[in-house]
């Protein structure tokens, strides 16, 4: 077996890297350029760990903002899945920058469809967000192909990622499989991301701001560790690949298989700062007196309040997740504790 992974010195991409070579014995095939947030140090932590973990991957140097060569190609061949996580994800960054931001989301999955498209007969993983369904309201939470109405430009840029892809699936036939995701945590995150600041702003004792509505209340998300995005992955491309059926257009299907990949629990802004400060053992009032709420409306255009989806569809089909938000949480505070570079970049 053999995989195309996308996004492999990425955070996310590193923990799908590691995941595969450690549960698997499957060849991966890893893209990279490090132009964006991609480090050479996530993939070679992976492949060091065990001597033979080497030989199962290869790096190639493919921008995949541009189309793939005639040379490059040829290597990709031989893939049974492409596992797509490369894209910009920062949302500040998005709003400062839409245009440069979106036209790199868009080239990304175009390039990689094309490859895909030309590579034939293989199964595309295409990840995306609980953002391109806009704010869940009240106890809502989001089901599988419910309206699309992203927010900003990065859930925008999602949800034309998302849009072009079931163009492939309709128009070619790529074989497609959608999977919406929720805030992601763990080892090797870059320091721009919500829980890597706090640890660092709480370590250095400096202020968190945390986004709440005119009102005061403090958005909230669900979370989950990265390791569990990467097992749902390996499930449903075993599944597909075992079973040899994926929803068709060409078999009758209206759109492509879409599931939600989901974490445990809901916890708000200020919730989750007090969590990462009771795991780093400092007293709760110091921790209270370094919040600062403001109101997203006036420091994030485009900022929605609450994010949720329902999970039940994967779920029904017998996947759980590995890894507790407890567990989560306590195992990226104490990793990221021991290693204080990863907070400096």
């Amino acid at each position: 077996m053999k995989v195309l992974l996308t996004g492999a010195s990425g955070f996310v991409g590193a923990h799908v890297l590691r995941h595969l070579l450690t549960n698997t014995d499957w060849e991966i095939v890893c893209p990279v350029t490090f132009r964006h947030k991609g480090l050479s140090t996530r993939i070679s932590s992976s492949v060091c760990d065990q001597p033979d973990w080497a030989s199962r991957v290869d790096i190639v140097h493919w921008d995949l903002r541009t189309p793939a060569d005639a040379m490059t190609l040829r290597r990709l061949r031989g893939c049974n899945v492409v596992m797509n996580l490369a894209s910009e994800s920062h949302v500040d960054r998005s709003i400062e920058h839409p245009g440069s931001f979106i036209r790199n989301n868009v080239d990304v999955v175009l390039n990689v469809l094309e490859v895909t498209r030309k590579i034939g007969s293989c199964l595309l993983l295409q990840m995306s967000t609980d953002e391109v369904y806009g704010p869940a309201y009240g106890d809502y939470r989001h089901r599988e192909w419910d309206s699309i109405i992203p927010s900003n430009p990065y859930s925008a840029s999602k949800a034309a990622q998302e849009a072009i892809a079931t163009s492939y699936w309709r128009t070619y036939g790529v074989p497609l499989v959608i999977t919406n995701t929720m805030n992601i945590i763990g080892e090797m995150q870059d320091p721009e991301k919500f829980i890597p600041m706090i640890i660092r702003n709480l370590r250095d004792r400096q202020e968190i701001t945390v986004h709440t509505s005119p009102e005061g209340t403090p958005g909230s998300r669900y979370y989950l560790h990265a390791r569990n995005l990467a097992d749902a992955w390996l499930f449903l491309a075993r599944r597909a690949l075992d079973t040899g059926i994926v929803q068709s257009y060409a078999g009758g299907y209206t759109r492509p298989e879409r599931y939600h990949v989901v974490g445990e629990q809901e916890i708000d802004n200020i919730g989750m700062v007090r969590s990462v400060g009771r795991i780093m053992g400092i007293d709760p009032d110091e921790v209270d007196g370094l919040l600062k709420p403001v109101s997203f409306h006036a420091t994030r255009p485009g900022h929605d309040l609450r994010y949720a989806l329902d999970g039940e569809k994967l779920a029904h089909l017998g996947w759980s997740a590995p890894v507790g938000m407890d567990e989560a949480l306590e195992r990226t505070v104490a990793w990221t504790l021991k290693n204080p570079e990863w907070l400096a970049l």
